[in-house]
């Protein structure tokens, strides 16, 4: 996605904390997330083995929060700097579910690196980007999309990234219209995975709309496979077959490929938040 030049950057709605100082912290994580079980996965474990409320003895940064401000000030910086580009999208994305949701209230998104205490627990880049309901926040290793390329086999891509923070967004929506139920439950029929379904299909109800917004140019057609391709990379069947040689059904939390690309096709051809009701009926 390119960006309008002249649209003006919002930083104030981003928290970069990467660099801080690091201390050893204990405590757990309750987030969900676009991939929120990368630790085992990648080491050809079961992920339905680690809740993330389990995560112990981490590393956490702390420390003060850097200054996007000069640096990050238009559409040509997002056009230019991966960091500018993410504050882009996550204007851009707020801009629209602000006007489509009564009462909207913004969330921050935070920037680390390793490793970060959060409002939900302490939590380690393995997990992947992740929103907190606890403290309204989505987090992300900004390293996540090099990862999206190089372990998942995703092509990237400038949608690639905005899909990955629009999903994170859909939590928070949810979270703000009590649809938020990630659950402890797993299974392709589950409400674990029709909650990061319907996340997709808020991503893709952004994109169709996020000209509008007033920070992107129109969409391309090769800019809408790569975020379908980042979908079919983050589904759970892929994710299994690479990390272990196997798939399990009845442990995916977050959707087969084929659902993912569905959900978030779904959003980008309707444009419509209502269309995006995956907890009725078959999935």
């Amino acid at each position: 996605m390119t960006f309008r030049k002249g649209a003006r950057l919002d930083p104030r709605q981003v928290r970069d904390m990467r660099g801080g100082s690091a201390a050893a912290v204990g405590g757990g994580l309750g987030a969900i997330g676009l991939v929120a079980y990368l630790v085992i996965t990648l080491l050809g474990g079961d992920p339905s083995s680690l809740p993330l409320d389990q995560l112990t003895n981490i590393t956490t940064g702390t420390g003060q929060a850097n200054d996007l401000s000069q640096e990050c000030q238009t559409g040509e910086d997002a056009n230019t700097r991966e960091d500018c580009r993410i504050i882009g999208y996550v204007n851009s994305v707020q801009a629209y579910w602000s006007k489509k949701t009564p009462n909207y209230q913004e969330a921050p998104t935070t920037f680390y690196t390793d490793a970060i205490s959060t409002g939900c627990g302490n939590a380690t880049s393995a997990v992947g980007p992740f929103y907190c309901p606890n403290d309204t926040t989505v987090y992300i290793d900004l390293g996540f999309f090099d990862d999206l390329r190089t372990r998942f086999g995703a092509q990237g891509g400038p949608l690639a990234e905005a899909y990955v923070i629009a999903h994170e967004y859909g939590h928070h929506i949810q979270n703000l219209t009590g649809q938020l139920q990630p659950g402890t439950d797993t299974g392709p029929q589950s409400a674990s995975v029709r909650t990061e379904l319907q996340a997709d299909c808020y991503a893709g109800v952004w994109a169709k709309n996020s000209v509008e917004t007033g920070f992107l140019e129109p969409i391309t057609q090769d800019q809408v496979n790569q975020a379908l391709d980042a979908a079919t990379a983050v589904g759970d069947d892929r994710i299994q077959e690479q990390a272990q040689g196997q798939v399990n059904p009845e442990t995916w939390t977050h959707g087969s490929s084929e659902q993912r690309r569905h959900w978030f096709g779904v959003g980008l051809n309707s444009g419509d938040p209502a269309a995006c009701d995956t907890f009725s009926g078959d999935i």
